[in-house]
């Protein structure tokens, strides 16, 4: 067989861009349902459209914006909840609220918990875990970053009494619940009814026998506090939205070893302390509110606030400055 010659003839001539030129409009989803994100798991999003559960992945053109649990979208594709279906996520419903956090207080990459929530449960132990709070000071802090009313409850009240407690957190009239294992919810059902509600608190504390409690089909994995730790192990992996028989939502949140800060402002971080808020109009221009000069030393030894609301404000703000806690700045 003859190897066939080849000449200029042969060459091939690259087609220009055509006719059609590249549009970077997109389509506009008119048709698109709304639908509520109850739960996140690696890619795929689990949403409510309708009273029917649908799962979704994001569309391309959304780019890097992120979706999170709370979150209300648009999507197209098959919504009708069949087990083999799946759509799309074209489109963001404007937030309401964003509840974030950081790493750690020098970490500059926030991280959004939840979106359009409306109250910020802080679940704290009474006991078995001991209680911290300068954990409940930080979350404070970023429930009045977020626009979120705050409300602190607290369990295992069968091991160990409230009053210390409450006592430290009554001079901001930081609205609680009360309750113990096996215990009535009546009151905790009355603040989360017809509400949207996420919970937070570290592990152990009782977060997930709560969420049981309240919604009997949730089945939320409950774990014990290790004896020589102190600490409980974690065993929500991930955030998840669950309906409330009486009305409203909770969002269950995994539990946290902390709750970074450095995305919140000085001011944001004063404002959450309202009974010292008001004795730092008498401080210096550019006050750090961790100098001698700073007016509210003066402002709590007159009796206008209690000394550890003073040591827990001036925690936060040098730790914002990714500074060591001073060791004299303790209670």
């Amino acid at each position: 067989m003859r190897r066939r010659q080849f000449d200029e003839e042969d060459v091939r001539i690259r087609p220009g861009r055509g006719s059609r030129p590249r549009t970077r409009k997109r389509p506009a989803h008119e048709d698109a349902a709304t639908g509520y994100v109850v739960a996140v798991d690696r890619g795929r999003y689990t949403c409510l459209v309708e009273g029917r559960t649908t799962v979704a992945m994001k569309a391309r053109e959304l780019g890097r914006k992120g979706v999170v649990v709370g979150d209300e979208v648009r999507l197209v594709g098959d919504v009708s909840g069949r087990p083999d279906a799946l759509a799309r996520i074209v489109g963001l419903v404007p937030r309401r609220s964003v509840l974030r956090r950081t790493a750690d207080d020098t970490d500059p990459v926030e991280r959004v918990i939840v979106a359009n929530a409306d109250q910020l449960v802080i679940v704290t132990a009474l006991a078995d875990p001991e209680p911290r709070p300068r954990m409940i000071d930080r979350c404070l802090v970023a429930a009045y970053d977020a626009g979120l009313d705050p409300l602190l409850c607290l369990t295992k009240a069968d091991l160990a009494p409230a009053e210390k407690l409450l006592d430290v957190y009554a001079p901001l009239g930081v609205p609680h619940v009360v309750v113990q294992r096996g215990g009535d919810l009546a009151e905790v059902r009355e603040h989360l009814r017809d509400r949207r509600s996420v919970l937070v608190g570290h592990s152990g504390v009782g977060k997930s026998t709560l969420v049981n409690a309240l919604v009997p089909d949730a089945g939320r994995a409950v774990s014990h506090v290790n004896p020589v730790t102190g600490r409980g192990r974690h065993t929500s992996s991930s955030a998840l939205a669950l309906e409330l028989p009486g009305g409203g939502w909770i969002i269950d949140t995994p539990g946290v070893r902390s709750f970074g800060l450095a995305h919140v402002s000085e001011e944001s971080v004063l404002a959450a302390f309202p009974d010292l808020e008001a004795g730092a109009v008498g401080c210096p221009r550019g006050c750090d509110h961790l100098n001698d000069a700073c007016a509210l030393d003066a402002w709590v030894e007159e009796g206008n606030a209690r000394p550890g609301r003073l040591v827990s404000l001036r925690r936060l703000l040098v730790a914002r400055l990714g500074e060591p806690e001073d060791a004299s700045l303790e209670e």
